[in-house]
């Protein structure tokens, strides 16, 4: 297994490590970028980039040189020339800048700029150095010079730089160690892809997130059927009662209105009065049903439910007033003995009077007779006829005090059987609606269920490839790593580790 990859790695030392790496992981995919024969010159601001590409780049013709805004996407160079400023102190985000520009690139040099004006910059180059390596293990090995590319007084002070730049570059081993770190970047990325794809933790909370909303639904659904139930009980109770007092308390007061009219009734106006009564009742009826009718419509529109109690009310018919005729006629007993009474009180009055005038002179005493007699039959008629319009006062009260009693009976019955009739009616309807929430909700439920399904599903097929897949990448990055003579487990790779 050797003997070939040597041969591969003498003629062209990037297919050996292909070949190598292809051993060892099948089926990985090779790193996507193309390695140009260009240096390329990084750095933080103001640590002098632009000067030290210049100097460079006259002082290594044979080497193109170049920042690294200038390369195109998916080129690659052979070194990376970092460049710090001696008077600034290295931070992460300029550790981070060198990791983007160097991910597949093994040759990294580390300059100190303007050593021609901070006497300082070896302690801050052993500083950057030591930042550098504890930002990544890759770094430790990595070479540190001092330069000045643009000094306020001389030439240039490159030479370090430029020896140690041509003495790696012309190194035989450089292609691959840089084709290595390229493959080492591959598969370290390829390695955190798929844990971090197995891990699911994006997913994990979106799972949490459905099944929170799952329950939410479900919970909301129970508990909107069980308090529309509850109100529209509730409701249905209450507008029995209140019609029920309200069909009560208009009756009452319709009986005392026309009890006051039988009080004051004459005989000329009992004729109308009946049909007055019967119209008042009638009028009590439909004001107890126009009242029922809109209480009703408002339970119903509280309830959501506005559109079918007219109709279920409507099918309850309206009870008809019979008040029947006051019985006034049949009383010949009651006339006789009132015409008796009446007599007796006559005769009294007419006793007495006769008395009075005995003592009158004798011309008088026939006048006094007749007038004594014509005042016992005026006081005789009188009392007759003012009993008998008592007595039908009377009646009359009985008769409206029973019509009035029939009328309550009629629309207490008609309240109840409207209040049935829209219970029932609303209840469908709430029936009708609940079905249709259910459905509703089932679908929801059924949409959330399919997404869980379907999380549960990349999840199971993630941890697969990450069991088929990841122990291969591991075995490979520890052989790029062990080539590239950098320790540590391949499992680094999948916490992030440079």
């Amino acid at each position: 297994m050797t003997a070939p990859g040597a041969d591969a790695a003498d003629s062209d030392p990037a297919t050996g490590v292909d070949a190598l790496i292809a051993e060892l992981a099948p089926g990985v995919r090779p790193p996507a970028v193309r390695r140009c024969d260009v240096v390329v010159v990084t750095g933080p601001w103001l640590a002098g980039v632009s000067a030290m590409t210049t100097v460079l780049a006259d002082r290594m013709p044979q080497w193109l040189v170049m920042e690294a805004t200038d390369l195109a996407p998916g080129e690659v160079p052979l070194a990376v020339v970092f460049v710090v400023s001696a008077a600034a102190a290295l931070t992460k985000s300029d550790c981070a800048l060198l990791d983007a520009v160097a991910a597949h690139t093994d040759v990294v040099i580390g300059v100190v700029s303007k050593i021609d004006a901070h006497r300082q910059w070896r302690e801050m180059r052993a500083a950057a150095r030591e930042t550098l390596a504890g930002h990544a293990p890759r770094y430790r090995d990595a070479a540190w010079v001092g330069a000045a590319a643009a000094p306020e007084r001389g030439d240039p002070r490159v030479e370090d730089l430029v020896a140690e730049l041509t003495r790696q570059l012309e190194d035989g081993d450089a292609h691959r160690r840089n084709r290595l770190r390229s493959w080492e970047f591959q598969l370290r990325t390829d390695a955190d892809r798929i844990d971090r794809d197995a891990r699911a933790e994006g997913r994990r909370a979106r799972v949490t997130q459905l099944q929170e909303q799952r329950d939410e639904v479900v919970r909301q659904r129970r508990m909107s059927k069980s308090e529309r139930v509850i109100a529209l009980r509730s409701r249905i109770a209450q507008a029995r009662v209140q019609l029920s007092y309200f069909a009560s308390k208009r009756c009452a007061s319709v009986r005392s209105e026309l009890a006051e009219d039988a009080a004051g009734m004459t005989r000329r106006r009992w004729a109308e009065f009946e049909s007055y009564v019967h119209d008042r009742l009638t009028e009590v009826v439909t004001e107890v049903d126009q009242g029922v009718t809109e209480h009703l419509a408002d339970v119903a529109q509280e309830l959501g439910l506005a559109s079918h109690a007219p109709s279920g009310g409507a099918a309850v018919p309206l009870p008809q007033v019979d008040t029947g005729k006051p019985p006034l006629e049949s009383r010949r007993l009651e006339t006789q003995l009132m015409a008796v009474l009446g007599i007796g009180f006559g005769l009294g009055v007419a006793l007495t009077l006769s008395r009075v005038f005995a003592h009158l002179a004798p011309g008088l005493a026939a006048v006094g007779a007749a007038g004594c007699a014509l005042a016992g039959v005026v006081a005789t008629v009188w009392v007759v006829r003012i009993r008998g319009l008592l007595r039908d006062r009377v009646v009359l009260d009985r008769w409206v005090g029973q019509a009035t009693n029939a009328v309550r009976s009629s629309v207490q019955e008609l309240v109840a059987l409207r209040v049935v009739a829209a219970e029932s009616a609303l209840t469908a309807e709430l029936a009708a609606h609940n079905e249709t929430e259910a459905a509703r909700v089932t679908d929801r439920v059924a949409g959330l269920d399919r997404e869980l399904r379907e999380h549960a599903a990349a999840t199971a097929r993630a941890a697969a490839v990450r069991d088929r897949q990841l122990p291969a990448l591991r075995r490979a990055l520890e052989r790029v790593r062990a080539e590239l003579g950098e320790s540590g487990p391949a499992d680094a790779a999948v916490t992030g580790d440079r």
